[in-house]
């Protein structure tokens, strides 16, 4: 026996643990965890268990995340050489331009490849415009078809459509079709309060009009053309989103019973301050 042997072990400071007590024949090491932490038998070491179906779990329907991650990476800016300068475009691009330089050059692989991608497009194309065209001008027909009905049958108080087959136009020709109207309620309202701008310059013009026949003073007379002319440039402004074939002004009664009433609230010119004003918010 050594002198070592009799020398009682240090005791831990404050705070502090002794030194593990090792089982006899049982050395701590790589892959021999010490006896207090290892996992006891029959005892999870994780409760609580993983979430069920988090192993297998699939993407929802609305996630799709290959084509995110396809579409994003085909879209993601690379500088490329364009002559004597670099430019940044999207990956896509760069491989398209990169297949159209080899087809030019003849290499029989990219120019079959180019071709179909190119006849894909076009095909694609060619459908999603036959389909809308021929879905603007069933729209159309039917429309027409259904406000001739209560035209004849005296129905009255419906609501127009949106948009007013009417403001749809075709060119056969080319095979377009424009629409010259609004298309939704709110536009219906913007149109509308639009349409009743041009129609106070119309009163304006005719007002302008019907005094520079009767007038003899020469400045005033000058005077009224000046506003004559003004209403006439508002009005053809608002022509631009108004055509006349499909929102006409008519002089007619209700119009001139309108100018009538505001010749004996104001004198033409301060009618056309007035109005002309009401109009710059367009």
């Amino acid at each position: 026996m050594t002198p070592d042997d009799l020398t009682p072990p240090k005791q831990p400071g404050p705070g502090k643990t002794g030194p593990l007590a090792v089982r006899p024949g049982y050395a701590v090491g790589y892959a021999k965890p010490p006896q207090a932490s290892r996992f006891q038998k029959g005892k999870s070491g994780n409760p609580q268990g993983r979430p069920k179906g988090a192993k297998n779990r699939k993407p929802s329907l609305n996630e799709e995340r290959m084509k995110d991650l396809i579409l994003t990476e085909a879209y993601r800016g690379i500088t490329v050489r364009d002559g004597d300068r670099n430019v940044t475009v999207p990956i896509a691009q760069a491989v398209l331009r990169s297949l159209a330089v080899n087809a030019v050059k003849g290499q029989h692989r990219s120019q079959r490849l180019f071709a179909e991608l190119l006849s894909a497009v076009e095909t694609s194309n060619k459908a999603l415009h036959d389909e809308w065209f021929n879905v603007a001008l069933d729209y159309k027909i039917n429309w027409e078809n259904e406000l001739t009905r209560r035209a004849r049958m005296g129905i009255v108080g419906e609501p127009d459509p949106l948009p007013h087959p009417d403001h749809i136009r075709f060119d056969m020709q080319r095979g377009t079709v424009i629409i010259s109207g609004p298309m939704t309620a709110e536009e219906k309202r913007t149109y509308d309060s639009a349409y009743n701008h041009l129609r106070h310059q119309v009163i304006l013009r005719e007002m302008c009009r019907e005094a520079i026949a009767t007038e003899t003073d020469p400045k005033e007379r000058e005077d009224l053309k000046r506003h004559f002319e003004i209403a006439d440039a508002q009005i053809a402004r608002w022509r631009i989103v108004l055509p006349e074939d499909l929102y006409p002004v008519r002089i007619d009664a209700a119009l001139r019973k309108q100018m009538r009433a505001l010749r004996k609230k104001w004198s033409i010119l301060i009618a056309h301050e007035m109005l002309a004003a009401d109009s710059t918010e367009y």
